[in-house]
């Protein structure tokens, strides 16, 4: 995510379990993040990590 696109956010509603919030919560607290924060965080680094390992597709806007 680059220039533009890091300067807008699109909004996505995202359902989660009770337990999976929690921990996601403990864990933006440990690391001083929003629970939001955390979310983008983690998808971020997982996104990175799918790029560095070659398995892109095409389906980018």
């Amino acid at each position: 995510m680059e220039g533009k696109e890091q300067k807008t956010k699109k909004q996505v509603p995202l359902r989660l379990s009770t337990a999976l919030y929690n921990e996601l919560a403990a864990w933006a607290e440990d690391e001083f993040r929003s629970v939001n924060g955390q979310i983008e965080y983690l998808l971020t680094e997982a996104v990175k990590r799918r790029k560095g390992s070659g398995k892109q597709t095409n389906n980018e806007e």
